[in-house]
């Protein structure tokens, strides 16, 4: 049963709505925006119907700041009001609300606006997880038809998959970039750095699988595949419009080998120059390299993997990240 927040200051108003509404949905009254963020953070609704002139923090006020919060945002709100005001609702609607119902009001018709806003949310929720499943799906194809040329590197990319989501939930624990990460959708970050070697895809089979190291000449067209990454993914922007995951999946596959210190490539970006997206693929992608074996060499321990890692703190990787790295490396071992 879908559950509704009426939030009013009016007894009478209140009531009217809860008897309405209680046969259809699970009603919860409220008389303030205080009292509304409280109970928000047990309950999440599936819709927000909310009185302008509120007691204390008012009908715009209190919109403006679900928008502005993630678990919020996508909550929809329809504004009761006393006046039939176009000012009113432009303003409304600019902020962002779906509807506007204007008191006294029948219940009937509170009973078709909410059915047909309910309905709609349904339907594009329903939108969203069929162009999820797609991106996906054609995200995993694209990941192994990458990887199966690559026979350096069997089970890069879900290892890889699973360490960011082990160091991003430790980054989260600690505040690490508290700010960068509170915008991020962690599924699909994750979802969207399976693309950070797609530009490999450009890089002929005989070089990704040569058996011995590469020579300098070699070792630079392999560097190529970061630019080339970025390409790739630019021309699906071009095709397709931008949105956050190609965004993302654009910043891993062409930073992830940047350095700290400048040295990297393909931009020598240095420090915080280099998108947070790849200060954290280049620790977690290091890290798979060494304790992978290669046809070229033996895996290191996890123990020297770590080592490693810490003592080019600052150098190749980010300081903050390595320090998180670094207290929950265990949790990096049992894979």
């Amino acid at each position: 049963m879908k559950h509704i927040f009426i939030v009013d200051d009016n007894e009478i108003t209140l009531s009217i709505v809860d008897t309405g509404l209680s046969e259809y949905y699970k009603v919860t009254t409220i008389h303030s925006a205080e009292e509304l963020f409280l109970i928000m953070e047990e309950t999440i609704p599936d819709l927000i119907l909310l009185d302008i002139e509120l007691p204390g923090m008012n009908g715009f006020e209190t919109l403006r700041k679900l928008k502005a919060t993630k678990n919020y945002s996508k909550i929809p709100v329809m504004f009761l009001t006393s006046h039939a005001n176009k000012n009113i609702e432009i303003q409304g609607f600019e902020i962002g609300a779906i509807d506007f119902l204007t008191k006294p009001f029948s219940v009937a018709v509170l009973q078709n606006r909410i059915k047909k806003h309910l309905l709609n949310e349904d339907t594009i929720q329903k939108r969203t997880q069929d162009l999820n499943r797609m991106q996906n799906s054609i995200i995993t194809v694209l990941a192994d038809l990458v990887e199966n040329r690559d026979m350096r590197s069997d089970g890069h990319i879900e290892r890889t998959s699973i360490y960011l989501k082990i160091l991003l939930e430790e980054m989260i624990k600690r505040g690490v970039y508290s700010e960068e990460l509170s915008n991020w959708d962690i599924e699909k970050i994750i979802s969207s750095a399976r693309m950070h070697d797609i530009g490999k895809i450009t890089i002929s089979d005989s070089l990704i699988n040569k058996k011995e190291r590469y020579t300098k000449d070699e070792y630079e067209q392999i560097k190529t595949h970061a630019i080339e990454g970025e390409r790739i993914i630019d021309e699906i922007i071009m095709q397709t419009g931008e949105n956050d995951f190609l965004c993302n999946a654009k910043l891993f596959a062409g930073s992830h080998h940047e350095r700290w210190n400048g040295h990297g490539y393909p931009r020598g970006l240095k420090g915080e120059e280099i998108p947070l997206q790849g200060r954290i693929m280049a620790i977690i992608d290091s890290y798979d390299a060494l304790v992978s074996e290669r046809s070229y060499k033996k895996p290191i321990s996890h123990n020297e993997a770590v080592d490693i890692i810490n003592s080019n703190t600052g150098i190749i990787y980010d300081p903050k990240i390595v320090t998180v790295f670094c207290e929950a490396n265990e949790l990096f071992h049992v894979l």
